[in-house]
């Protein structure tokens, strides 16, 4: 336990969750193979809870589910997933799915739109025969990437198909149709009997034929990959295209690409390669069948030779000496609804007057351009269209030189801006005669990122146009005029001054091809010239965030990047020590700042939590805390650690952010403590919840001291005069509260968890002094409240328990709570024994681990299911009776605990615990509870009777055999051993 946690802290453990997600996905497979369905679905759901975002356990997992009858569960993971991306299996499966939770109309919307656009496997009939009569439709049909058309269920009766509205001829076989030539350039293919529609009628060729792929070279010629997401097992056709369009040569991309790490799940990419001598000299562009350049298209091997940037003469920048009007240039290629809403924010928020150039860059979405060609009737935009996809760069130099003689703003079609901002960034670039761009702030924007790149795991969430508006008005008034420097701008919104841009020329559409590093080599260029680059912080613009490009997005950056760095020697080192400087951070301070003023200007009072960073049962504590102030008017405002100092947030409010927008101010510590204080004072703090310090550079009685103000505390464990916290002592279990000399022995032993490292005496005089100081000290148990006393005699201590037991109500009655009985385990087998939450060595991981050795040593009929994660699944797994689920989401921690089956649950918590929030999650889950004679969770247990408590120096021997007769009732051995009671505390 540190000082919050670090970004290498963050990383170290993803990298663990990784690792521990990909061996659980492995043994899934194995299992799957192996044909054990029920415990491959167990592994696919601990894979997914380690790796919740991972698309390639995702869809294996929905499937596992659908065999398993668990349609819903199999159609919320494929909705999510046909979100994220547009494959043929995720389709086929989702409108499965649906038919067999019942959704039928919702399972023929989504068969239509799988047949429309991807070709249909051979072993889907039987689902679309039936999809297709529910539908009312004569039959369903489908086509493949090599113009072959299948059409079933016709019963005799041949279909008509027509290209664009023209009927089309050709010689059916056994229900299918080789289409003629031609059919690769329709915009849509009808299938029709006596005029009905097939299921899957209209089909969409472009859909069809769009190939995802990256094309790179290198000095022995080009190297690639390609496939095709709507009919994945058929070998993408490519051809090699000269300068002027004539086609060099084609190319098949036929061998599987292992190595190419897709997130797109069932991806399989080919490879291609050809040989440097068959080439000739000069850009070239590899195509797809829908004739449309792959990622990374056009290449020119003359680049590998390209010399490094040298600087130009210093004379300094071209100025102009007069300030140009501005025009603003919006590249468009998809994303409609996104495209529009950025187009409509453009307009209202800078005027008729300001003109904006859209370049459509041959959008494949016919309502986007046709909405498009309505804006620019309505005089609304001006428009160009290019006639083949050419790529960001083009575009936008397209649109600067249409606009020429303008001050530019390089707009992404899916940003959002509000009223001021454009004001903002031209006063900013006029502000020296130097600037050349100018970039704002965004919610995700690398270096120009709010809340900061120093703070990846609290991102700002995507804005809509009313926190934009709310963002770039407290930008404004926070950082209105200011200019920092900065290595790059950033193509999202770039503004450019006419002047720069004549000298530096544009950007180099025949190395970029597609884009990403444009921006950056065009700044260097400039900057080598005498150009400056700057942030303005007082402007933000919204960012939704580019999806381009799939699977190919990585190998396109990589290598973009590297013509960056080798145009220019040392770009990547100077964005680092940007980076490690960061100069915007006085700037993102302000506008925390500002952000919390406005947040809290509805609020006349406030209360001040002050507790650690470490989550668990203290964070469920004082969230509750937080949402019963809010209910009653008061602002909760959660004090935590944070690497060298503190944060604020707003509590209680289900997310950490201020008015959902990002995360509240940070201060260092001791040097911003006045700062601190004065934040605190502004926001009207009058009281002080103290529920932990563990972490934290300032105590919490000296904060309210200084704000004048009482405080109360709040106990979660003995962290007031037990440096290791949870009374655990040198043998792994409760150390019996030895006194002043005991204490320091395990300290000298064991070392401190606390920050200062303080002798027990320091501590217990220091913990003496802000108890009696507080107003009120609560705990949430009876035996938590002797156990602070008999360490600080005459305190007064109030007990109020944290939930309701409800005493007067049976275990079966309790589980029915949450609505629904309690489950059925199957008869028979082994015990099976459910620990539940994150087990820690506190929380009993060594007894768990030792019980699962014995169990399997002795072949005893036992197992157990950590509902929850350890610091070492892997351990306990090997033993052959444990399995460990993983993380769970606090709403479906019932619902999975039931999932199990278990006979009993165990906590085998070794500390004496003040209260436990899992042991009512395994009573509403049905389970009686067996755990140690000590602290809150024996006490809790005795009172309502469900559950058994055991002497803490019972032998692992021992416990295991109780857990065998209580979960086979009928036996003596639990309520014999049950019945002793402890001596001590």
């Amino acid at each position: 336990m540190a000082d919050g946690v670090t970004a290498a802290d963050r990383a170290a453990w993803q990298a663990w969750a990784d690792a521990r997600a990909q061996a659980a996905f492995r043994h899934a497979r194995r299992l799957e193979a192996a044909d054990d369905p029920d415990g491959a679905l167990r592994w696919y759901e601990r894979a997914h809870r380690l790796a919740p975002d991972s698309p390639n356990v995702m869809f294996p997992l929905a499937m596992a589910r659908l065999r398993g009858g668990d349609a819903a569960g199999a159609v919320r993971l494929l909705h999510a997933l046909t979100r994220r991306f547009d494959f043929r299996e995720g389709w086929l499966a989702l409108s499965g799915a649906l038919l067999a939770a019942g959704e039928g109309a919702q399972a023929v919307a989504t068969a239509q739109r799988a047949l429309s656009r991807h070709a249909p496997p051979d072993d889907m009939d039987a689902l679309f025969d039936r999809l297709a009569a529910l539908a009312g439709r004569p039959g369903w049909c489908g086509l493949s990437a090599a113009g072959r058309l299948r059409v079933r269920g016709l019963a005799g009766t041949r279909a008509e198909v027509a290209y664009d509205g023209r009927i089309a001829a050709g010689q059916w076989r056994d229900g299918v149709l080789a289409l003629p030539a031609g059919w690769r350039h329709a915009a849509r293919i009808d299938v029709t009997v006596a005029g009905a529609p097939l299921l899957g009628s209209p089909l969409e060729p472009a859909a069809l034929l769009r190939v995802e792929g990256v094309v790179d070279c290198d000095a022995g010629g080009l190297t690639g990959w390609a496939w095709h997401p709507a009919d994945p097992d058929h070998p993408p056709r490519l051809r090699v295209l000269s300068r002027d369009g004539r086609v060099v040569l084609p190319v098949t991309a036929s061998a599987r690409a292992t190595d190419v790490d897709s997130t797109v799940p069932l991806a399989r990419p080919r490879r291609f390669a050809v040989a440097g001598a068959r080439l000739p000299a000069g850009p070239l562009r590899v195509v797809g069948p829908d004739g449309r350049d792959l990622t990374g298209s056009p290449v020119d091997p003359a680049v590998l030779a390209l010399p490094p940037a040298r600087p130009a003469p210093d004379t300094g920048p071209l100025v102009s000496g007069r300030r140009a009007p501005v025009a603003i240039v919006v590249p468009v290629h998809g994303a409609r609804a996104a495209t529009l809403a950025c187009l409509a924010s453009v307009r209202d928020s800078v005027g008729p007057e300001v003109p904006v150039w859209v370049v459509d860059d041959a959008t494949p979405d016919g309502a986007l351009a046709a909405a498009l060609d309505g804006l620019a009737a309505a005089g609304s935009i001006r428009l160009i269209r290019h006639a083949r996809t050419l790529g960001f760069p083009a575009s936008a130099n397209d649109g600067m030189c249409a606009a020429a003689g303008h001050d530019m703003v390089l707009l992404n079609s899916d940003t959002l801006v509000a009223g001021g901002w454009l004001a903002e960034l031209a006063a900013v670039a006029y502000g020296a005669p130097d600037i050349g761009t100018v970039t704002p702030l965004s919610n995700d924007a690398t270096i120009f990122s709010w809340p900061g790149p120093d703070r990846p795991e609290q991102p700002a969430p995507v804005p809509d146009l009313a926190r934009v508006r709310h963002l770039m008005a407290a930008a404004r008034a926070a950082n209105g005029g200011q200019a920092v420097p900065v290595p790059t701008g950033h193509g999202f919104c770039l503004f450019l001054r006419h002047d720069c841009l004549a000298q530096a020329g544009p950007f180099r559409a025949d190395l970029f091809a597609q884009g990403y590093g444009e921006e950056n080599e065009f700044c260097r260029r400039a900057a080598a010239l005498g150009w400056r680059h700057v942030a303005a912080p007082g402007a933000f613009v919204g960012h939704v965030g580019s999806a381009s490009f799939g699977a190919a997005r990585p190998a396109l950056l990589r290598r973009n990047l590297a013509i960056v760095n080798r145009l220019h020697p040392g770009y990547d080192a100077l964005v680092a020590a940007h980076v490690a400087a960061d100069p915007l951070f006085a700037a993102r301070r302000r506008l925390d700042l500002t952000c919390w003023r406005r947040a809290g200007a509805r609020w006349g009072r406030a209360v001040l939590l002050v507790t650690h960073a470490q989550g668990g049962g203290v964070e469920q504590v004082v969230q509750a805390c937080a949402r019963a102030w809010r209910r009653a008017g008061v602002r909760a405002i959660v004090l935590r650690p944070d690497g060298a100092g503190c944060r604020l947030e707003d509590g209680g409010t289900g997310e950490d952010a201020v008015d959902g927008a990002g995360p509240g101010p940070r201060f260092r510590l001791p040097a911003e403590r006045d700062m601190l204080l004065a934040v605190l004072r502004a926001s009207g703090v009058e009281a002080v919840e103290w529920h932990h310090r563990l972490g934290h550079r300032i105590a919490a009685d000296a904060l309210a001291a200084d704000l004048a103000v009482p405080y109360d505390v709040h106990v979660h464990d003995y962290i007031w005069f037990c440096p290791r916290i949870a009374l655990v002592g040198p043998g792994g279990r409760y150390c019996g509260e030895p006194g002043p000399e005991g204490c320091a022995a395990c300290v000298a032993r064991m070392g401190s968890l606390l920050d200062d490292g303080a002798a027990i005496p320091a501590l217990l005089a220091r913990s003496r002094a802000a108890l009696r100081g507080a107003r009120a000290v609560v705990a949430p148990s009876d035996d938590a409240a002797r156990r602070m006393q008999r360490h600080f005699p005459g305190l007064t201590v109030h007990v109020t328990p944290l939930e309701d037991d409800r005493p007067d109500l049976s275990l079966a009655a309790f589980a029915r709570l949450e609505g629904a009985p309690a489950p059925h385990p199957p008869p028979g087998g082994r015990v099976r024994v459910a620990v539940v939450g994150a087990i820690g060595v506190e929380k009993g991981y060594d007894i768990l681990l030792a019980a699962a050795r014995d169990a399997a040593a002795r072949g005893l009929e036992l197992e157990f299911v950590v509902v929850g994660h350890t610091p070492d699944d892997d351990a306990l797994m090997q033993t052959g009776r444990v399995f460990v689920t993983g993380a769970y989401r606090a709403a479906e921690a019932v619902s999975l605990l039931r999932a199990q089956h278990a006979d009993i649950a165990l906590l085998p918590s070794v500390w004496p615990e003040t209260w436990c929030f899992t042991l009512a999650l395994a009573w509403r889950a049905g389970l009686r509870v067996v755990a140690y004679d000590f602290g809150a969770v024996a006490q809790r247990i005795r009172r309502t009777g469900r559950g058994l408590v055991v002497p803490p120096g019972l032998s692992i021997h021992q416990l295991n055999m109780i857990l065998l007769s209580c979960g086979r009732p009928g036996t003596t051995t639990a309520r014999a051993v049950g019945t002793k009671r402890r001596s001590g505390p």
